[in-house]
């Protein structure tokens, strides 16, 4: 993989694809190692109204200082991306989620106490949710849900907050599916050694990706 086509060009940071192929290699390196990682997902609050007030090009220049603050704080053994947008994550091989949250505290603060982001003056926050490997689940796509949730849910409690992973409770549903999908589901949950709710969870998010109801507003 060439740097030019791994590389977001305005950040310098991975871009999404990139960041997807190593986060797949990190996971799999410490499940069989059985080392711990933690994963952060972080977003720019109310990015629309920097957009709205500075413009794209002052917008550019917040999501390049926010990079760069990140490649100065997260670790050196830390590997960032911009997700998308103005959405970051946050790969940190070894460790538990509790140095995660410590490390995504100081990033938080660092960014709340700036008053000039390039050549655009004002106050901003993040906002951050952390899951890890293996308190959180046992799996890539469990480990990348759960990161999501919480920073789903630190950004409706309020904004300018580091949120760790928690269990959702599960919800009963009466559902309905043909011998033929339950029998298919059970022979992939054998193959991927995981439970069948844990690919029918992953198939809902997918499905609610697809439709937009998984976007956490800024």
């Amino acid at each position: 993989m060439s740097h030019i086509s791994s590389a977001d060009p305005l950040t310098g940071l991975l871009n999404r694809n990139a960041f997807d192929e190593e986060f797949k290699v990190r996971m799999q390196t410490a499940v069989e190692g059985n080392l711990p990682i933690s994963l952060a997902f972080l977003d720019i609050d109310n990015f629309l109204l920097i957009n709205e007030s500075f413009g794209h090009i002052g917008g550019d220049q917040v999501l390049k200082s926010i990079s760069t603050i990140l490649q100065e704080q997260a670790g050196k053994q830390a590997i960032t991306a911009r997700y998308g947008g103005d959405e970051f994550a946050i790969i940190f091989p070894g460790k538990e989620r509790e140095q995660a949250f410590l490390t995504m505290e100081r990033i938080r603060a660092q960014v709340e106490t700036r008053e000039r982001f390039g050549d655009v003056k004002t106050k901003i926050t993040i906002t951050g949710g952390i899951a890890a490997y293996p308190i959180d689940g046992s799996t890539e796509s469990e480990i990348l849900r759960k990161a999501d949730q919480a920073l789903y849910h630190a950004k409706k409690t309020g904004r300018n907050n580091i949120r760790l992973a928690y269990e959702e409770k599960m919800a009963p549903k009466t559902s309905h599916f043909t011998l033929t999908q339950l029998e298919r589901l059970s022979n992939l949950a054998k193959d991927e050694g995981v439970g069948e709710a844990v690919l029918l969870r992953e198939a809902l998010d997918d499905l609610l990706l697809k439709y937009g109801t998984n976007d956490i507003e800024s």
